[in-house]
């Protein structure tokens, strides 16, 4: 069984990825527009360079997305995706990363849980947690 976060995009899926792949050091392992689709031609216009599906993998888990019709859109509440690693230099990266031209709504610090842990809504509007493995 595997259960993974499928974030849906208002247009940026492609950009989002490519700024993913960097920061997790992922491979995204599949992608596909809605003009490379077999229903590509029920496709409005300017959905066909859109993400219709990708998948990107890292480590033994995956990330996936698509970018919606714009009218079917709607921000990501009351969810986070939440990343744990085991150094503390390893997470913090991650989320100095992730949260480049974002906002910071908990800043990466020790806590009473963890050595390192921070929360972020990063610049395509995705909410993060980013948190080490290693106790306090």
């Amino acid at each position: 069984m595997e259960i993974a976060p499928y974030l849906v995009f208002n247009g940026r899926c492609a950009e989002a990825f490519k700024f993913y792949t960097a920061v997790l050091r992922g491979k995204v392992e599949m992608s596909q527009t809605h003009g490379e689709s077999p229903m590509s031609d029920q496709v409005s216009p300017d959905l066909k360079d859109k993400i219709m599906h990708i998948r990107m993998v890292v480590g033994n888990f995956a990330l996936m997305g698509s970018d919606a019709p714009p009218s079917m859109y709607a921000p990501p509440a009351g969810t986070a995706v939440s990343v744990a690693v085991d150094g503390v230099a390893e997470a913090e990266r991650i989320f100095k990363g992730l949260s480049d031209q974002g906002t910071v709504t908990m800043p990466f610090q020790k806590t009473f849980w963890s050595a390192g842990f921070g929360m972020l809504t990063d610049r395509f509007g995705v909410p993060w947690m980013v948190n080490t493995n290693q106790p306090a």
